[in-house]
């Protein structure tokens, strides 16, 4: 499908990146990914540039090659950023994504689709717009595409939480954490209240698969796509499916007990638990699905992308 088609990772080195890697190769795309890890590829159709991204490094590859498409997985914490760096990515594809987060959305719409309210377009709240750092860099870079570039052929993706052996998401928790309450026998405290919350959680294998999918998609362009399967599970199913694979002590508690639990890891990074995890993120994912051209059954469900994981960790006898 993508045969001889020439697509460049920007930072894409990590959980949605490999994925993503995975399934363009599989569609038969040549791939090349910047990422600062130490990887090696078997693949001849799979090229690693270990490096920061810079300036001189694009402007080299770019000498040599016209990528069909670009994913750009980077984080710009100020929109100036960007502004920098797109006019030059831009005019060296056919396709660039844009890679946001779910996480702009506010829980104003249920089911969300993607022309939802976002927190940045109706909070009132001056220490967000003063002092968060992920959720409003992003809406604000949507925001640029769409004012300063309209008509170019970029796309903006908004994936929900996507978890791998990497990260195994479950509220605030994420990382390997389950794995560590499960081996010290403690017990993970949640809030009730989100028991029977939609997650917006997908496993990362779902994810990149749709990512992958969305290039070169006349529908795609200009357009934002919320990235998710489909296969939802509340906190409280997902909670089970850890308990289940992997022992893990579940609580469930009042919501004064978690954060006080909590306390650290919200003093960290509030904005997350008050303007994202306290929210019911029931999605709608007709959009994606229709411009990809996939169904619901082209996508592992949330528990068999759990199994996977745990056991990738497993076989690296980390579990």
């Amino acid at each position: 499908m993508y045969s001889n088609k020439r697509v460049l990772l920007i930072a894409g080195g990590g959980t949605l990146g490999t994925y993503v890697s995975e399934e363009l190769l599989r569609l038969g795309a040549f791939v090349e990914v910047i990422c600062p890890e130490e990887k090696t590829s078997d693949h001849e159709r799979l090229t690693f540039h270990q490096s920061l991204v810079t300036e001189a490094l694009l402007t080299d590859l770019f000498s040599k090659n016209h990528y069909d498409g670009i994913i750009d997985f980077i984080h710009y914490t100020e929109v100036e950023s960007y502004d920098k760096v797109y006019p030059l990515l831009i005019s060296h594809t056919d396709h660039l994504i844009f890679l946001s987060s779910y996480r702009v959305y506010a829980n104003e719409q249920h089911p969300i689709t993607e022309d939802a309210p976002r927190l940045a377009d109706v909070l009132d709240d001056r220490e967000f717009f003063a002092k968060e750092d992920y959720a409003l860099p992003k809406a604000k870079c949507e925001d640029y595409l769409r004012q300063e570039h309209a008509g170019e052929p970029w796309t903006i993706v908004r994936p929900v939480i996507s978890f791998s052996n990497k990260r195994l998401d479950l509220l605030l928790y994420s990382g390997k954490d389950v794995l560590k309450y499960a081996k010290r026998n403690e017990e993970m405290l949640l809030p009730s209240f989100v028991k029977d919350y939609s997650a917006g959680v997908d496993w990362a294998g779902n994810s990149g698969k749709l990512i992958a999918h969305l290039l070169f998609k006349k529908d795609a362009i200009g357009e934002a796509f919320t990235v998710y399967s489909g296969h939802g599970l509340t906190w409280g199913e997902v909670a089970e499916q850890y308990s289940r694979l992997t022992g893990v002590k579940i609580r469930w508690c009042s919501e004064e007990e978690y954060v006080s639990n909590q306390s650290s890891r919200i003093a960290n990074n509030p904005w997350m638990w008050k303007y994202d995890r306290r929210f019911d993120r029931d999605v709608d994912c007709s959009k994606i699905l229709r411009v990809t051209g996939l169904s619901k059954q082209d996508f592992a469900p949330v528990e068999e992308g759990i199994k996977r994981e745990l056991e990738k960790i497993k076989a690296l006898g980390q579990f």
